[in-house]
């Protein structure tokens, strides 16, 4: 991805349950060897309805979750009725696509919960939208999904899956030197969304 090059780095992962989503990503700001800071926020909650994750240049990652706070917002006064977590991620994609001769250097995941259930997408910076049932992106994505894929179940809990995510971060943690400093969670349930903050341990 584009922001190899650049030398920012990130790493963050989403998880869709029967009722609930779970997305995390470590805090590290980092471009090349220098940490910028050890604060950076990579997940945020929308709505409390929508969750998002993201890895890249930091910049892109404030400004493209600023655009769809207030697109989601605008979209839901104007029409008068929420809208589904496909069509707030289509939003994403579509903006994403409309840059791509410049774009935005970030990758996405974007969940949440409608009428119709639990979701989480995965966006590349063109905007390439594809529905899966877990993901992980960044530079420490190949550790982390190796993580994921060997404790996954689509009927396991909020809490067991909250603990393979934070697992998954802090296995690439370990072994990416531009992932690092602490791991923040965001859960999206049918009652409600939290986040929680994971020391590196």
């Amino acid at each position: 991805m584009g922001y190899d090059r650049l030398g920012t780095g990130a790493t963050a992962v989403g998880l869709r349950l029967l009722d609930a989503v779970v997305l995390a990503a470590e805090k590290r700001v980092a471009y090349g060897g220098y940490v910028m800071s050890r604060a950076g926020k990579k997940v945020y909650i929308l709505v409390d309805r929508f969750g998002i994750a993201l890895a890249g240049l930091f910049a892109d990652i404030q400004t493209l979750t600023r655009w769809l706070s207030v697109e989601v917002r605008s979209y839901e006064i104007s029409l008068g009725y929420p809208i589904s977590v496909r069509g707030a991620a289509k939003l994403l994609s579509t903006l994403l696509y409309q840059y791509k001769y410049y774009p935005f250097l970030s990758e996405i995941i974007f969940g949440g919960i409608d009428e119709t259930g639990p979701h989480l997408f995965v966006m590349d910076p063109l905007g390439s939208l594809i529905e899966d049932n877990y993901a992980a992106i960044g530079t420490g994505a190949p550790i982390a999904i190796g993580i994921i894929e060997s404790g996954y179940r689509e009927n396991m809990g909020v809490e067991d899956a909250e603990r393979l995510a934070v697992n998954a971060i802090r296995a690439a943690i370990s072994r990416d030197a531009v992932s690092g400093d602490g791991v923040d969670v965001a859960v999206i349930t049918r009652k409600g969304a939290y986040e929680r903050f994971y020391p590196v341990a």
